[in-house]
């Protein structure tokens, strides 16, 4: 009785034994990443795609804070013609000087005396200068002299100098901006340095990689997604590329 009982157990195990190697043999999915066609090996990984997570989620907190700064001027400076919004202002005012003699040698060094006048050492500066000649006048033609016409420009105030060789007197115009004008000055560039140049240079340098980070990041890497994305940015390249075409033709 008791051999019958364990050739029935040895049976069932030997039974259990070729359903669990059949299951096994039959799996419908194949070892390896599936959907990851077309990259290398060490972007397959899971690795990967949380940097690609981290580099997004940091960029978008540094494009944040100067997102709300060119956000806020953006719309000020839509609304400037029309549907105006009345918070950005500027205050004018004209008046006369008479330089120093010894600045009116020439267009630098009066630019120099309007810097110490005024107390703008770091303003950007524009100087166009006008040599003499002859202009219409009364049906006839009179000799026009030298004219230098200097601007000074920070971002709250720009002030702006003419003058005509052989006068005494400097013509003034200054204006200068709210607070919100001055925003406004920040997200055109006026009157700011270089350096403001380069810093608003990575914020659309931050635009652009959340673009391809936020891009990687929706087709989880996988063939499909990414050839369709491929095939979807040809597609709008091209029909950007012909619509400017047709407009320089027009």
């Amino acid at each position: 009785m008791s051999t019958l009982n364990s050739e029935n157990q040895a049976t069932a195990s030997a039974a259990t034994s070729s359903q669990s190697v059949d299951r096994v043999s039959v799996s419908p999915h194949p070892a390896g990443p599936r959907g990851y066609l077309f990259l290398p090996q060490g972007m397959r990984q899971a690795r990967f795609l949380v940097w690609l997570r981290r580099i997004h989620a940091w960029t978008g907190l540094w494009g944040a804070v100067l997102g709300l700064l060119f956000g806020t001027t953006g719309i000020l400076l839509n609304h400037r013609s029309e549907m105006k919004i009345p918070l950005a202002a500027q205050h004018e005012t004209r008046h006369t000087l008479t330089p120093p003699a010894e600045s009116l040698q020439s267009p630098a060094t009066l630019e120099a005396w309007l810097r110490e006048r005024f107390k703008l050492s770091h303003a950007r500066s524009r100087i166009q200068q006008k040599p003499a000649g002859p202009v219409p006048w009364g049906g006839g033609q009179i000799m026009q002299p030298e004219s230098w016409h200097i601007m000074l420009l920070t971002p709250d105030l720009s002030l702006n100098a003419e003058y005509w060789k052989g006068d005494v007197d400097a013509r003034i115009e200054q204006k200068e901006a709210n607070a919100w004008a001055t925003l406004a000055n920040f997200h055109k560039g006026t009157g700011m340095s270089n350096i403001w140049i380069l810093l608003t240079d990575t914020l659309a340098g931050a635009l652009l990689v959340l673009a391809i980070t936020g891009t990687l990041l929706w087709s989880r890497l996988h063939g499909p997604r990414l050839m369709a994305l491929g095939l979807a940015g040809t597609v709008f390249t091209v029909a950007v590329t012909l619509i400017f075409r047709a407009l320089s033709l027009s």
